[in-house]
């Protein structure tokens, strides 16, 4: 077992003229700590206009802060919208990438569909179409990371022509890849594709246990055709963790926090009315939180001997999982690479019109050439 920490940036009102920027200091702040005491990954969400639940808008740019404050950390994206009216594919393949250079390799890369009416409206992103929006845009971002060159795309979602995606991650083909799971049957898509499940859903031990030994049996069977160029056979499960020298206050701070969660991502997702830029989540959720049941905020216990045995079982799984893997990764349909004949030639925009840099006035002390010099070259020597 390994443990992380997930980041929703939640910033419950009132709020202050620096509220925000104490949240993601403080946050940081954790996850340095976090990264010494020997935790393992963190996650951070993606979500747009949910104010008070998630104040997580470019999670690409916190995990690249966090990868220069810690050493040794798991940096998950927990998760990235997919449907390409949120991130083009190509933009999710080069910040995967560059993320995965200034971190040495440390890239957890979640991708998901979204869920919520104020942010598929915002984007332009239909509902009925968010499924076929990531299957699509995942596979294709995958291809991205692993090809050279990507040989172009004509799809339902997004077109792109040939071209070579740089930079390429440190992790190859790609870093491990996972897409996340809110109930049963999203944990088997999982496993049908290949992908690590990232369950965001509070389970109870007996019902993890069953999903658990679900979603490792299709990893098994053949009807795992990895979407991606790899095979990440692991589930994270959220559960909830308070910690303080006073068991009751632990649990008076923790609970409340955990409630505020379960109250907010329904209000977004199932009951609410909301007003951008008029939130009052805190309020409302004030009025009802005794009302509210107890949850799985209580976490669990733990020594830290976990670590070793942790080691141990990793192998002893990778040994297991391999000819499953290897299987799996055979049943792949793969893009076909183009030949070098085939790779087109891009024309800069200066061989079909006038350049804004002819005849410009701008400066600068390196020279930009008008023409191809070598061209000119070859052309004076066949003469």
């Amino acid at each position: 077992m390994k443990f992380g920490l997930f980041y929703e940036h939640q910033l419950p009102q009132p709020w202050g003229e620096d509220s925000e920027l104490r949240l993601y200091q403080q946050a940081l702040d954790q996850i340095e700590l976090a990264d010494r005491l020997g935790i393992d990954y963190i996650w951070e969400v993606e979500h747009h206009f949910l104010e008070e639940y998630s104040h997580s808008s470019a999670p690409e740019v916190f995990l690249a802060a966090c990868s220069q404050r810690t050493q040794r950390i798991r940096l998950g994206h927990g998760i990235t919208l997919m449907p390409p009216n949120y991130n083009h594919p190509a933009r999710v393949a080069e910040r995967v990438a560059t993320l995965d250079l200034v971190s040495n390799g440390r890239v957890e890369w979640g991708t998901g569909e979204s869920a919520t009416a104020v942010e598929m409206g915002g984007f332009g992103v239909d509902p009925d179409d968010k499924r076929a929006m990531w299957e699509e845009a995942t596979r294709e971002a995958a291809n991205m990371l692993a090809m050279r060159p990507y040989p172009g795309f004509q799809g339902r979602w997004f077109d792109m022509p040939c071209r070579n995606l740089v930079p390429k991650a440190v992790q190859r083909p790609h870093p491990p890849m996972w897409v996340a799971c809110s109930r049963r049957e999203t944990i088997h898509l999982a496993a049908r594709n290949g992908l690590g499940a990232l369950t965001f859903s509070f389970l109870d031990p007996d019902q993890a246990a069953k999903w658990v030994e679900e979603y490792y049996d299709i990893i098994k069977s053949e009807e795992c055709v990895p979407i991606g160029h790899r095979v990440n056979p692991n589930i994270a499960i959220v559960t909830g963790m308070s910690c303080h020298q006073e068991e009751a206050e632990a649990i008076r701070r923790g609970l409340d926090g955990f409630r505020f969660f379960g109250y907010s991502l329904g209000y977004y997702a199932l009951f609410g009315e909301h007003r951008p830029g008029r939130a009052d989540l805190w309020e409302r959720f004030l009025q009802v939180k005794d009302q509210l049941p107890d949850n799985a905020g209580r976490g669990g216990i733990g020594t830290p001997d976990f670590k070793e045995r942790e080691a141990v079982r990793d192998t002893e799984k990778r040994r297991e999982l391999a000819p499953y893997i290897e299987a799996a990764l055979a049943r792949k349909p793969k893009m076909v690479p183009l030949d070098d004949a085939a790779i087109p030639h891009v024309e800069a925009l200066g061989r079909k019109a006038p350049s804004p840099l002819l005849n410009s006035d701008r400066g600068g002390a390196i020279p930009i050439p008008t023409q191809d010099p070598l061209a000119a070259r070859e052309a004076a020597a066949g003469n």
